[in-house]
């Protein structure tokens, strides 16, 4: 799908601060849920390049307690909009958060295949400094090649992710 430009920037430390400060607004939203706020994505990851865009599950204990954190953050300007056509990740959109760095947010479930596949990534990634330069090597490439071509990049980078999947044991 073409469209606005596919930007990859070397790590930022104040990515660090752009999530802290998300999770400050969603955490005093969810003030008495019981959550975790979790970092993930490549912004999350010391040392990898990314688009500047932070990613974020909020991981709810089952599916039950999902529309009491729906409620708490449509409360504050999200607005639900469905999977998005991956099971077990629930995702929000927003408008007006200037305040913020842009950010993704989903919520999961403790048990959700996609919120265990993000989080082992990530970890790998932050025990790993030569996948590290590696996957910013083939993301600075993937921007490079397919800049105004979103599906493109990621179609790129997707070889380098299942390896990863694949050497921890993970469906692709």
């Amino acid at each position: 799908m073409a469209g606005k430009r596919v930007v990859v920037c070397p790590y930022d430390e104040g990515w660090k601060k752009d999530f802290e400060d998300i999770r400050a607004e969603l955490g005093a939203a969810l003030t008495g849920k019981e959550v975790s706020i979790e970092h993930v994505g490549s912004t999350s990851v010391e040392g990898l390049s990314a688009k500047p865009v932070i990613d974020i599950d909020i991981v709810i204990s089952d599916k039950s307690a999902f529309d009491g954190v729906k409620k708490a953050l449509e409360g504050i300007g999200y607005a639900h909009e469905g999977d998005l056509g991956i099971p077990g990740r629930e995702a929000f959109k927003y408008e007006g958060k200037d305040h913020l760095r842009k950010h993704h947010l989903y919520v999961c479930a403790a048990d959700a295949e996609e919120l265990r596949r993000h989080i082992c990534f990530r970890d790998y990634l932050r025990s790993h400094p030569e996948a590290v330069r590696e996957y910013s090597r083939v993301k600075e490439e993937g921007a490079a090649l397919y800049p105004y071509d979103i599906d493109a990049y990621i179609r790129h980078k997707a070889p380098f992710i299942e390896g990863i999947y694949k050497e921890l044991g993970l469906p692709t």
